[in-house]
C-alpha cells in the first residue's frame, strides 16, 4: 500500500469516516464528489456530517476518533478504590511497605509495585529513612478497621510489617503458655476466644506499642493479628473493655499457674529479689496514696506496684499492683505464702534479696523463724557510720568479688554479729567499703554460712532487679496509662510480666544473647517485617534478611511439629525471603 492509498482507501471504518468528513470541511468539496470516493450514498454521507456536527455541540469526538492505548495492564476498579486509600495515606506520609499492610488487611490483594506505580503517577517521591519516634508521631488517616474475628485460615497470601513477633509462637507453645491462658479464670468475649483475647493484650505489649494513639496502624497489621488466631487485632476500644472485666482473683491465679510453668521447667532459682514500683495515676486521685517516684524524682499520686524477680534467668515470678502503705510491710510474707503454695518437694526458695526500706525487722524475725534467709541492707545512722569507721585496720580484710562482665572488684569488708531489737535474734552484718561510695554499705543477714564475697555477689545483683522495672516502664509502657486506651493496672502489670518471660524463654534459647536487654532483643531478632502464606497445613513466615535472622531460623525451627491450635491447628515454618 502507498501513503497516498492509506489516505484515500482506508480500511478502518473511524479512519474511513475522518477522512470522508476532513475532504467535505477541510477541502470544500460537495458532499455527492465525496460520497462516491469513499463509497457512500449521498443520503448515508450527509447523515454521518449531521451526526457529526450534533455531536460537535454535546461532547468532544477527539477520543472517538483518535483512541490513545496506554501500555501495560488495565486498572480495575478495585485497584481505583485502593488508589484512593493509598494516596490518602501517603498524604499522611505512611511508606509503601504500611500502605500495604493496610490493604491486605482490607482485602485489597496489590502488590508494592502496584502501590509504588500509583504513587508515581500521582507525583509522589520516595520518602526518606525515618527513625521509629517519628514514625510513631505520624497522624492517622481516618480509615476503618475490619471488625476482628477468629481467622478461618483459608489458604492466602499476605504481608506484615510486624511479623518478627510470630518468632514468640514455638516458646509460647513449648512452654505450655497457651494451656496456661485456656485453663486461667479470664473471660472470653462473644466473638473473640479467651486464648485470642489475652494473646492480643501480648501482641501490643511485644511490639513496643506504645498507647497513645487510638486505632493506629498495628489494628490493621495481619501478622499482629495472626498472633492471637484473628484476621487483625481489635481496635483500642475493646482493650479497655476488656480489661475492666478482669479481677484481681484472675491475676493472681493466673500468676499461679505460670509459677508452676517455671518451677517445672527449672528456670527458678534458690534466691528472688523483690522491689516496688510506682505507676503513676493521672486521673481522679483521691482514692490513691502518694508514692516516690524515681523516674520522675518527686512523690504523686500514684499505685505502688511489687516485682519478684530470678537474678539466673530473669523470670518475673510475681507481681502486685494493689501494695497500701499500711500493708507494704508484710508483702514480702505475701510473696512467700505466693511462692510455697506449690506442689510437695519443690519448695526451692533459700534467698529473700530486697532493700532497707521492703520490710521491717518485725518480719525479718518473721522470715528467720520460717527458714527463709534474707540479704538486705540496713538504714545508716550517724552513729553506726561513725563506729564503723573507728574499727581498726586489723578488723577489715580485702576481698576480691566478682562484679559485671567477668571482672573483679576490690573492697574492704568488716565482719560482725549482732543482737538486733525488734529482730530479737543474733544477727550477721557486713560493713562494706571502697565501692565508690562515701559512706559504707552494710548488709545484714541471717545467713551464717555464705562467705563473704558470694553474700556481697549475692545483694549486688538485686540491682538488676531495678533493670528489669526500667524495662517495664520503657518497653512495655508500664506507667503509660493516660492515653486513649485505658487498661486496668492490675491486669496491665499481669501482661508486662506474661510478655516480659515470653522474651525471656526466647533470649534464653538464644546463645550468647541471654543477657541482653528487652529492647536490645526486640530490635536485633523480633523487629521485622515478613511474607505470611498459609496453605492447607501449614503457616509459612518469609522473614526479611537481616543480620541475625539465621540465628532466629535455627532456634524457632528446633520445634517443627508443634500445631497450634488457635491458628487452626496448623503448624508454623520461619523461612528467609529473598529480599531485606
Amino acid at each position: 500500500m502507498t501513503p497516498e492509498e492509506f489516505f484515500m482507501e482506508p480500511k478502518v471504518l473511524a479512519q474511513k469516516q475522518y477522512e470522508a468528513l476532513r475532504m467535505y470541511f477541510i477541502e470544500k468539496k460537495p458532499a455527492k464528489k465525496v460520497a462516491i470516493e469513499f463509497g457512500y450514498t449521498y443520503r448515508g454521507f450527509t447523515t454521518l456530517v449531521s451526526d457529526f456536527r450534533d455531536k460537535l455541540k454535546k461532547e468532544d469526538t477527539h477520543d472517538y476518533y483518535f483512541v490513545e492505548r496506554k501500555k501495560g495492564k488495565k486498572r480495575s476498579e478495585r485497584i481505583d478504590e485502593a488508589g484512593r486509600i493509598i494516596i490518602d495515606l501517603r498524604k499522611k506520609y505512611y511508606s509503601v511497605e504500611d500502605i500495604k499492610v493496610t490493604l491486605d488487611s482490607k482485602g485489597y490483594r496489590i502488590c508494592e509495585k502496584t502501590i509504588y506505580n500509583i504513587l508515581s503517577s500521582e507525583g509522589f517521591s520516595r520518602l526518606p529513612r525515618r527513625m521509629k519516634t517519628v514514625k510513631q508521631q505520624l497522624e492517622m488517616p481516618r480509615i476503618d478497621a475490619e471488625k476482628s474475628i477468629t481467622l478461618d485460615f483459608i489458604p492466602e497470601e499476605f504481608k506484615s510489617t510486624s511479623a518478627g513477633i510470630l518468632c514468640l509462637l514455638p516458646f509460647i507453645k513449648k512452654h505450655g503458655v497457651d494451656q496456661a491462658i485456656e485453663r486461667s479464670l479470664f473471660p472470653r468475649t462473644k466473638s473473640i476466644s479467651k486464648l485470642s483475647s489475652i494473646m492480643s493484650f501480648v501482641a501490643l505489649k511485644a511490639s513496643c506499642i506504645r498507647r497513645y494513639s487510638s486505632d493506629n496502624l498495628w489494628c490493621m497489621d495481619r501478622g499482629m493479628g495472626l498472633f492471637a488466631g484473628l484476621n487483625v487485632l481489635p481496635k483500642a476500644s475493646w482493650f479497655t473493655s476488656y480489661s475492666h472485666r478482669v479481677t484481681t482473683q484472675m491475676n493472681r491465679e493466673f500468676l499461679k499457674a505460670l509459677h508452676q510453668i517455671w518451677l517445672s521447667a527449672g528456670l527458678l532459682g534458690d534466691t528472688a529479689n523483690l522491689d516496688f514500683t510506682t505507676i503513676p495515676y493521672w486521673g481522679e486521685d483521691g482514692h490513691l496514696e502518694n508514692n516516690w517516684s524515681g523516674k520522675r524524682g518527686k512523690a504523686l499520686s500514684s499505685m505502688l506496684a511489687v516485682l519478684a524477680h530470678d537474678p539466673d534467668t530473669g523470670i518475673i515470678d510475681y507481681g502486685d499492683a494493689g501494695v497500701m502503705h499500711s500493708n507494704e510491710s508484710a508483702i514480702v510474707l505475701e510473696f512467700l505464702d505466693f511462692y510455697k503454695d506449690t506442689p510437695v518437694g519443690r519448695k526451692d526458695l533459700q534467698y529473700l534479696v530486697f532493700d532497707s526500706k521492703f520490710t521491717n525487722y518485725q518480719n525479718l524475725g518473721k522470715l528467720n523463724k520460717q527458714g527463709i534467709k534474707f540479704v538486705t541492707i540496713r538504714r545508716r545512722g550517724k552513729d553506726m557510720v561513725d563506729k564503723i569507721e573507728n574499727q581498726p585496720r586489723s578488723n577489715w580484710k580485702t576481698l576480691r568479688v566478682e562484679a559485671a562482665g567477668n571482672k573483679k572488684r576490690t573492697l574492704r569488708v568488716h565482719e560482725e554479729q549482732l543482737f538486733l531489737k525488734g529482730y530479737n535474734d543474733t544477727i550477721r552484718q557486713v560493713s562494706i567499703t571502697g565501692h565508690g561510695k562515701i559512706k559504707p554499705a552494710i548488709i545484714i543477714t541471717n545467713e551464717f554460712d555464705l562467705p563473704a564475697d558470694q553474700l556481697i555477689r549475692k545483694y549486688t545483683r538485686r540491682w538488676i532487679v531495678e533493670k528489669v522495672i526500667s524495662e517495664q516502664i520503657e518497653f512495655f509502657h508500664l506507667n503509660n496509662v493516660s492515653s486513649s486506651m485505658v487498661i486496668k493496672v492490675d491486669f496491665d502489670l499481669t501482661m508486662s510480666i506474661l510478655t516480659h518471660n515470653i522474651y525471656r524463654l526466647f533470649a534464653l534459647e538464644m546463645e550468647r544473647y541471654e543477657n541482653m536487654e528487652v529492647q536490645s532483643i526486640y530490635e536485633k531478632f523480633i523487629k521485622n517485617a515478613a511474607d505470611i502464606k498459609i496453605d492447607q497445613d501449614n503457616v509459612q513466615v518469609f522473614l526479611k534478611k537481616k543480620r541475625n535472622l539465621p540465628v532466629v531460623l535455627e532456634k524457632t525451627n528446633l520445634y517443627p511439629n508443634q500445631r497450634y491450635s488457635w491458628l487452626g491447628n496448623k503448624k508454623i515454618k520461619f523461612e528467609g525471603a529473598s529480599y531485606s
